[in-house]
């Protein structure tokens, strides 16, 4: 735990470079009280031999928090958060973009971390690091402005104002959407995951088609900035129900993935 103890000193830095990271601490915090909700007996048991009876709350936000690191093997993991493709994909498409793509982004970090967290020749260190980017980047590959276009820094180019207060497109899907319902993180977990059903409902497809869900979301984003970048309440009234959505699919999805790791 000595990398943990380490990493820790960093904590502080998180408001300082908002605009890196994917959903800001709340909207994680929020998919990882979601999944924790999810969790089959068998995967929680499993989960708790790894990181005691902490709540994956906590470790939600490590992955970002590293990147303030001054060791360059922990903070090279930056290009793990985001996919680049080209915009308006079909599926076909963008599953050809998926394959082609660096190994070093969103997709190949995530299946390789995927692999690492419940591999036993792996140290108690290591297993424990592969579960934090798990709850980490699956949620970020629920951020659509991570699934996005490399020539504009998935939209951190892109400058708008928000309610009168200058900043970019992407920190506005980071943090500024979820952060303007005014929820703690438990009750934005409360209030979204309210039917049984919804964990069926959305679990029931492929990491590749999350990923496209979040590619065709971002199109929609793209395509209504560039008409106006004046965002305000019209803003919050077209995209609160699609960002809500995301942090609630983000949720269920990750307990199927933990379940399917630890299960």
């Amino acid at each position: 735990m000595k990398l943990v103890a380490r990493i820790l000193v960093f904590f502080t830095f998180l408001t300082a470079s908002q605009d890196v990271l994917a959903w800001g601490t709340t909207g994680h915090r929020v998919i990882s009280e979601i999944a924790e909700k999810h969790l089959s007996r068998k995967a929680k048991r499993n989960i708790e031999k790894l990181i005691g009876h902490q709540k994956l709350a906590y470790w939600s936000n490590w992955a970002d928090f590293i990147k303030s690191s001054p060791d360059t093997l922990i903070n090279r993991t930056g290009t793990w958060h985001f996919l680049n493709t080209p915009g308006n994909l079909t599926y076909e498409q963008f599953l050809v973009a998926l394959q082609n793509s660096p190994e070093e982004n969103l997709y190949k970090a995530y299946k390789r971390v995927r692999q690492q967290a419940n591999d036993k020749n792996l140290s108690l260190e290591q297993r424990q690091q592969a579960l934090y980017f798990v709850v980490h980047l699956l949620g970020d590959a629920h951020q659509p402005m991570h699934v996005s276009r490399a020539e504009d820094l998935g939209g951190n180019r892109i400058p708008i104002t928000f309610f009168g207060r200058e900043g970019n497109i992407h920190r506005v899907w980071d943090s500024d959407l979820v952060d303007n319902e005014k929820w703690s993180f438990t009750e934005y977990a409360r209030v979204l995951d309210y039917e049984k059903e919804f964990y069926k409902q959305y679990s029931n497809s492929t990491f590749e088609e999350w990923l496209y869900e979040s590619h065709n979301l971002a199109n929609v984003i793209y395509d209504d900035v560039a008409k106006n970048n004046k965002l305000s309440y019209d803003y919050i009234f077209k995209f609160k129900s699609p960002m809500e959505a995301c942090l609630l699919k983000a949720g269920l999805r990750l307990a199927k993935e933990l379940n399917e790791i630890f299960g």
